[in-house]
């Protein structure tokens, strides 16, 4: 039996989170109306030495840091909150394990995402971490799928492979096809130097993304979980494997309604990553007001 790691009421309804990951929502209402929101994207960092083509946060080796150790906001935070912490390469920020540890005081439910090379070469770091519980899950991006790396993932039990709609190749799901294992499908998001590769690799791009659109089905045969954010739900059409029943069962809402994102490199936040730096908002002290501000419009 799946066991529970926390459970919290937010506004009209339950929320149970299971130590897989598994998260069940339960209301007695039409819909869900949340007080707060149930997970915060946070970026920490622009650093990063793998210089992706595709980053949308144009990271670089002497990207700058966030200050993650002296924002009011992080005490606002409620006990059983997420937070997928994320980069650049987070593991370059010199302030990640108190960070961490503040959240672990805080019952916050942190979660990271890293590149693949970071992910290997640091794994000993990671495992760590997850045994000393400062962090729960990993999401690593996909760069070479090879049958160490899938032996590696393989070990835990809440790591979940990111992959980029147009970036992943029909070769690479294959090689990570049948070994029990999670993947994450992001959109391609059309920004910064996603914007740049996509004008030089159009059509390299659109071939990639036809071949996962009409590959999907394959997708939900051979890995045991399949997810995708709001992006990659947009871009390939996922709702036409949905009867409503399930769409209303699964879709976790659209940006902003359960989610929000907080760049402390900027200091500012906003719906989601995509936000043009123009529309987003400066920091404030507490999350609460951070997730009404972004539901107001």
């Amino acid at each position: 039996m799946n066991k529970i790691m926390g459970k919290y009421k937010n506004g009209n309804y339950q929320v149970i989170i299971q130590k897989d990951g598994t998260k069940i929502r339960e209301t007695q209402e039409e819909q869900f109306l949340p007080e707060f929101a149930e997970n915060i994207d946070v970026k920490i960092c622009n650093r990063c030495d793998m210089g992706c083509v595709m980053c949308h946060e144009d990271s670089t080796p002497n990207g700058k840091l966030g200050d993650i150790l002296n924002q009011k906001w992080v005490d606002s935070l409620k006990p059983y909150q997420e937070l997928a912490v994320g980069g650049g390469n987070v593991l370059e920020h010199p302030d990640l394990i108190p960070f961490l540890k503040k959240l672990k005081e805080k019952q916050v439910i942190a979660n990271l995402t890293l590149h693949q090379e970071h992910f290997e070469y640091n794994e000993k770091l990671i495992k760590g971490l997850i045994d000393e519980k400062l962090i729960y899950g990993i999401g690593i991006s996909l760069s070479d799928p090879t049958i160490e790396f899938i032996r590696k993932v393989r070990k835990y039990q809440n790591a979940v492979i990111h992959v980029i709609n147009g970036i992943v190749k029909e070769d690479d799901i294959k090689m990570l096809s049948d070994h029990s294992l999670k993947i994450l499908i992001l959109g391609y998001k059309n920004i910064r130097r996603g914007t740049l590769y996509l004008k030089k690799e159009e059509t390299l791009i659109r071939d990639r993304q036809k071949w996962l659109y009409d590959n999907m089905e394959y997708l939900f045969r051979h890995f045991k979980v399949v997810s995708f954010d709001n992006l990659a739900i947009e871009q390939l059409d996922i709702k036409r494997f949905l009867t409503k029943k399930e769409w209303d069962e699964f879709y976790m809402g659209d940006d902003g309604t359960s989610t929000f994102y907080i760049d402390t490199v900027e200091r500012t936040f906003s719906k989601n990553s995509m936000t043009p730096l123009e529309c987003r908002y400066p920091l404030l002290s507490d999350v609460v007001e951070m997730f009404h501000k972004v539901n107001e419009y």
